[in-house]
């Protein structure tokens, strides 16, 4: 099992209790602002199961039928879980209509929010391991769940204050009002992590930093070429694939210009293990600018 793989057995685990917590601080409230963070949370249970399907099959070495691995599976994950928010969004609606039309009265009340609060306090200290996680095996997956944790932690404080405020001035009318604003704020996590899952699918470029700083090792450890020319980058899970066109003097030998791709190649993963390089070498008719190597 993958380090990735263990990550979403664990928010399915966490996600189940935290799942329990709410639901339990909603039945004994009955407060549609309280129903709308348990929506939520299941939500994060069905993303951490389908998580970890996409984490196994991306784990999948190539094959002759994806001779560049399975590593864009991830990115159908973090969709779907942004379709499931799209959903979870939508019944809150639902919910928070009723609740507009047809006000309740709340039992319980300091016993709900101690049971949210402790809820959400487990989901934020989850949602930074994730993050990190994410960050470190470069897994759009675990970074899409993290990303979704985090907007649970800030709904959950703000449906917090929404219904402590609703208990403590008696307008009920006001637990619909913060229902209502919850939906709104999952909808719009849900439209951004599908921007941005759509944009990995897509072959997105790396940051503008990376980019600049790849263009730098390739111009320190280029010594003896002419010029780079035509450089993309694109990312793919947990690769991401370069390849640019390395002019060279006409009368260099394979083994001279051959070398120094070598050296070029081995600055760059020192740096990016992640990098998968592909070097066009040409000869120097074909340079376009100025020399980018000494």
């Amino acid at each position: 099992m993958t380090a990735g793989e263990r990550f979403a057995l664990g928010s399915i685990a966490l996600g189940c209790l935290v799942l329990g917590l709410k639901s339990l601080a909603w039945w004994v409230t009955g407060s549609a602002a309280l129903y709308s963070d348990a929506l939520e949370s299941i939500v994060n249970v069905a993303a951490s199961a389908v998580a970890l399907g996409a984490l196994r099959f991306a784990a999948r070495p190539a094959d002759a039928n994806h001779p560049y691995g399975h590593d864009k599976a991830e990115f159908f994950s973090a969709v779907i879980e942004g379709v499931m928010i799209v959903i979870a969004a939508l019944s809150i609606f639902d919910e928070a209509w009723h609740a507009w039309h047809a006000p309740r009265t709340f039992n319980l009340a300091a016993q709900g929010l101690v049971l949210s609060a402790v809820a959400t306090l487990i989901n934020g200290v989850w949602a930074w391991v994730l993050m990190r996680a994410g960050k470190r095996l470069r897994s759009a997956t675990l970074h899409a769940d993290g990303r979704h944790l985090i907007s649970d932690v800030v709904t959950s404080c703000g449906v917090a204050v929404g219904f402590g405020l609703t208990v403590l001035t008696g307008f009920v009318k006001l637990d619909a009002v913060t229902a209502a604003a919850t939906g709104v704020y999952v909808l719009w996590s849900g439209a951004v992590l599908i921007r941005g899952s759509v944009g990995g699918l897509m072959d997105m470029a790396p940051d503008a930093e990376v980019l600049r700083r790849i263009n730098e090792l390739i111009a320190e450890s280029g010594t003896g070429s002419i010029e780079v020319h035509d450089l993309r980058a694109r990312e793919a899970g947990r690769l991401t694939f370069l390849d640019f066109h390395l002019v060279v003097p006409g009368q260099m030998s394979v083994r001279e210009s051959h070398a120094i791709c070598d050296r070029i190649e081995t600055a760059l993963k020192a740096e990016m293990a992640h990098l998968a390089i592909t070097i066009h070498v040409e000869p120097e008719d074909k340079a376009k600018r100025q020399s980018a190597g000494s």
